[in-house]
């Protein structure tokens, strides 16, 4: 393993119990050792996911983990040390990734140390804070579309919050993959779904997706939204056509009716994937997926961002600084 060269602590943000966005703090804390095969990356910038603030409200991770605890899964930064094992990356190289998803990461912080294979090199051209905003969102767009739903060129693909972190990057892979692509959004983030190469939009506020939808031979549907919502969109598809939620099934999942309707309706949870990584990376420098980043915030600022994630009205992501 190298030799250690950086401090014994780090800045990081921290929580001691469920709550509000003012329930983050910056506190010292003790750096991360990579372990076997394990990367330690000094964080530049983490992106900032719905995932981070619910867990923060819920005051508990999906694994179970309860504070005190640093949030965040997106990484972007340089590789510090390699611990043994690892001949992916050596000293010095930039990544991203997202790491241990569900699992606690602690990416609102200076350093993390995870799987070396849940990291890919930065992409050609990007930036921390673009390569920051990246992970988590593109690889729920990748393993939706392609992993689960398997798009193909010519197919007609629904993406409801097109807009949105992980919408604006769907409607780019569907793109790639040849799909007629159709997004929900207001109408003032129409003219940017068209620049991402969506074929039609529809204004969630004053349309009605299902009647304008209904009979047109939908093969696929993103809905990251849930409720109401999945039952609606399944009355889009085309028998043998497939639903990917990206929020987790309750009372309301559609898999009766799915079923009586010869279609498809499943549940989705985004897994570190280096492979996927790598996929993505091939669309950024090959021109075919950009990253939109709204706001750059100090990590210093995370409640801020906390509080501008959680009125919806965001496009695409929202990105924290940690090292200039």
């Amino acid at each position: 393993m190298d030799k250690p060269t950086t401090p014994a602590t780090m800045r990081a943000l921290s929580q001691d119990t469920a709550g509000a966005p003012d329930v983050l703090r910056l506190v010292e804390t003790r750096r991360p050792e990579p372990g076997r095969g394990e990367i330690l990356v000094r964080v530049h910038a983490a992106g900032v996911n719905p995932a981070d603030w619910k867990t923060r409200e819920r005051g508990v991770f999906a694994d179970g983990t309860r504070p005190p605890f640093t949030l965040g899964f997106d990484v972007a930064g340089v590789v510090e040390q390699v611990g043994d094992g690892v001949t992916l990356f050596q000293a010095g190289d930039d990544v991203f990734g997202m790491p241990r998803f569900p699992h606690p990461a602690g990416a609102y912080a200076e350093y993390v140390a995870a799987p070396a294979r849940h990291f890919a090199p930065r992409p050609r051209g990007l930036t921390h804070v673009q390569a920051g905003a990246l992970p988590l969102a593109s690889l729920t767009a990748w393993q939706a579309l392609v992993d689960t739903a398997n798009v193909r060129p010519g197919q007609r693909v629904l993406i409801h919050a097109a807009a949105g972190g992980v919408g604006h990057l769907a409607v780019q892979i569907a793109k790639a993959r040849g799909a007629y692509v159709i997004g929900t959004a207001g109408a003032a983030k129409h003219e940017l779904l068209r620049s991402l190469g969506a074929d039609e939009t529809i204004d969630h506020r004053t349309q009605d997706f299902e009647e304008l939808l209904r009979g047109s031979e939908v093969d696929v549907v993103l809905d990251p939204l849930g409720g109401p919502h999945r039952i609606r969109s399944l009355r889009t598809l085309r028998p043998g056509g497939t639903l990917v939620a990206l929020l987790p099934p309750d009372d309301s999942f559609p898999a009766k009716e799915a079923e009586q309707a010869g279609v498809r309706a499943v549940f989705m949870l985004v897994e570190p994937d280096h492979a996927g990584l790598r996929e993505i990376t091939s669309l950024v420098e090959d021109g075919r997926l950009r990253v939109i980043v709204d706001e750059v915030l100090p990590l210093e600022e995370a409640a801020r961002a906390h509080t501008l994630g959680e009125t919806g009205r965001t496009t695409g992501k929202i990105v924290l600084t940690v090292v200039a």
